[in-house]
């Protein structure tokens, strides 16, 4: 018989979501078209990831913060071991996002931080054929699944964009640094 992988997805719920949320938005507004806001993966004529520095949206670091928090929960390590990084993904009417995995680097875990979800804006997929859920987003909540863990979202039938932050959690020192070091 073979072993199935393991499954571990996680959810939970920022405090504070409402404002935060708004914060995060009104910040998004702000340097979403500015040129020097750096965006990847254009697909299907939109660029999937927009990378806003938390300097420039001071409540990007609450979410951090709290997503840290969680990881280190959900990993049984202390959260002074841990770091995230994020980018914004904005999905309007029509978008979806085809099926990857974030396991390119040194994460230890992968996140969604959902922020704006209209009805019918799409669900997140996430597993392999022997076990797939289905995940309806919420403003306010997070996912949280293992970094080579199947995921997509499905098309966006709304007639508002859905936004939400796509974290990828790591150690605080990479691995390689530690060896280097004396």
């Amino acid at each position: 018989m073979n072993r199935i992988q393991d499954f571990s997805l996680h959810t939970a719920e920022l405090n504070d979501s409402t404002r935060i949320n708004q914060l995060l938005l009104k910040g998004l507004h702000q340097y979403i078209d500015d040129n020097e806001t750096r965006k990847t993966h254009f697909f299907m004529g939109r660029y999937e990831n927009i990378y806003i520095d938390e300097q420039q949206i001071p409540a990007i670091r609450e979410v951090l913060d709290a997503c840290i928090e969680f990881s280190s929960q959900i990993l049984g390590v202390s959260p002074d071991t841990l770091k995230a990084g994020l980018w914004f993904n904005v999905m309007g009417p029509g978008d979806k996002t085809t099926l990857h995995q974030h396991d390119d680097d040194d994460e230890l875990l992968s996140a969604v931080y959902y922020v704006d979800t209209p009805d019918n804006s799409g669900f997140l997929k996430i597993g392999k054929q022997a076990v797939l859920s289905s995940i309806t987003p919420k403003a306010g909540m997070f996912v949280f699944f293992p970094p080579n863990m199947p995921h997509e979202v499905t098309e966006n039938f709304s007639s508002h964009k859905r936004v939400s932050l796509g974290i990828n959690i790591g150690p605080a020192v990479s691995q390689e640094a530690d060896q280097e070091a004396p």
